[in-house]
């Protein structure tokens, strides 16, 4: 799975554009492959509109695309195969402050079959299984900061003297009613992710205050 939230803002606000919501709204109750005239013919658009809209949503990965011939010919004079749309599996999801139940979703659900199978206590087997997916991140964001890495994850990192404070949870609304299990869940995932990064001079230890993550980031101590 991949953790990245994606752009969904920017396929809501091409959503929000009237036309372009009437036109992706048609070919999701269509069911099937709709082409540039029947949509511009069904909602009394000019093609031309009708095809820049069409692209845009593919574009945003909200439809996809297939070229087919609608003729059933085949071969020389067939002519060219049909620009066609159809509503794609992307999932498009807009909450602010941003919010990863999905993610959190894996974790659990993963860890429960994995505890049940190996019939170790189900905490441990989610710490074990969130710093795996942290690290998994970290390596794949290797390139970049820590900051970056974990504006990817949503947790609204900001610098506080020599410490990286997160503002924001993912997992707000289960934080507040499983504390010590999402918190552990969260410092877990953090340091695994800090172990994907390499050597990013960074620890982090539960440090919990109003309106922040529980998770805090401070340099690591100094080898003497």
């Amino acid at each position: 799975m991949d953790t990245r939230p994606g752009d969904d803002l920017d396929a809501a606000a091409a959503l929000a554009e009237p036309t372009r919501r009437r036109l992706y709204d048609f070919v999701a109750r269509s069911g099937r492959p709709v082409g540039r005239d029947e949509a511009a013919g069904a909602l009394d658009l000019p093609r031309q509109t009708a095809a820049f809209h069409l692209d845009r949503l593919a574009d945003e990965g909200l439809l996809d695309v297939r070229f087919e011939r609608r003729t059933g010919r085949v071969g020389p004079g067939a002519g060219r195969p049909a620009k066609l749309y159809v509503r794609s599996a992307r999932e498009v999801s807009v909450q602010l402050p941003e919010r990863r139940y999905d993610l959190a979703g894996l974790l659990l659900a993963g860890a429960m079959e994995e505890a049940q199978a190996s019939q170790e206590p189900p905490r441990l087997v989610l710490e074990r299984r969130s710093r795996a997916m942290g690290a998994t991140v970290g390596a794949r964001e290797a390139s970049g900061s820590v900051t970056q890495a974990l504006e990817g994850l949503g947790f609204e990192p900001a610098v506080e003297g020599e410490d990286l404070v997160l503002r924001n949870c993912p997992f707000h609304e289960l934080a507040q009613e499983h504390t010590a299990l999402v918190c552990g869940m969260n410092l877990h995932l953090v340091e695994g992710l800090l172990d994907g990064l390499g050597d990013t001079g960074m620890v982090a230890r539960l440090a919990p205050q109003p309106g922040h993550c529980c998770v805090r980031l401070e340099p690591a101590p100094r080898e003497r």
